[in-house]
């Protein structure tokens, strides 16, 4: 039998590209979201919507797509002090981090989604996490992970994968990833119904999708898709020549 698989589903571009990688690969996929006192705790009320469309717009995956569990983490909030879970300015820390990282957070995450896919009969779980162009997390690197899946397997008795597939590319094969999972159906479905922007601002829509468009995480994204439409501008006008 096919692996089952738990995808940690936040309703950001890089989760729901995961959960559709995940679609696409695996016979049965949950998915499992954390209210932590997020300052961009919009990006909760994205995921039903999301979720809703990938079952409505992707009749293949729909029958893939099982439970969704969402946990209370606000404990987190209440013991980090950081721009993401308090109103204070984006900056670099002293110790060359951003204010941005939550400590600790994805290690939560992935120990309490183990704890559900054990319970579950999950074996693998899946994270978007992402080396390439992250912000400077530690508890994003491959290597934390690798480390996070032994422990979890010891510790639990039960052998779980730890999936990461946007590791080793930039926010440019993102989007490239997210067109030949679902073609243009599926970039439109994470430009206008994801949510990543770290203030939480779903006031203006820019081509790439909602978003302050200043924040480091709208940038990337911004940037991202920048090079990823003159890629396919590139494409079309190397199609069309090809047809005169």
């Amino acid at each position: 039998m096919k692996p089952h698989a738990l995808v940690l589903f936040s309703g950001g571009q890089d989760s729901t590209t995961c959960l559709a990688w995940a679609l696409d690969r695996y016979q049965h996929v949950e998915t499992i979201g954390f209210d932590y006192g997020q300052r961009h705790a919009i990006e909760l009320e994205c995921r039903p919507k999301v979720l809703a469309s990938l079952r409505e717009r992707f009749p293949a995956w729909a029958g893939k797509l099982g439970d969704d569990h969402m946990l209370d983490l606000s404990i987190l909030g209440q013991v980090s002090d950081t721009a993401l879970t308090a109103g204070k300015a984006i900056e670099m820390q002293a110790n060359g981090l951003p204010n941005t990282f939550v400590p600790g957070r994805n290690l939560l995450f992935f120990t309490l989604a183990a704890a559900v896919a054990y319970r579950r009969g999950l074996q693998v779980l899946v994270g978007g996490m992402c080396e390439t162009d992250y912000s400077g997390y530690p508890d994003c690197r491959d290597a934390t992970l690798k480390a996070l899946q032994v422990a979890i397997g010891l510790g639990m008795d039960t052998p779980l994968v730890i999936e990461t597939p946007l590791m080793w590319i930039d926010k440019a094969e993102t989007w490239h990833l997210v067109e030949r999972l679902g073609g243009t159906a599926l970039v439109d479905l994470v430009c206008e119904q994801t949510h990543t922007c770290y203030i939480g601002d779903r006031s203006a829509r820019h081509v790439w999708g909602y978003g302050c468009g200043q924040c480091p995480a709208c940038k990337l994204r911004e940037k991202g898709f920048d090079s990823f439409s003159g890629w396919r501008s590139d494409k079309r006008g190397a199609a069309e020549l090809a047809r005169e």
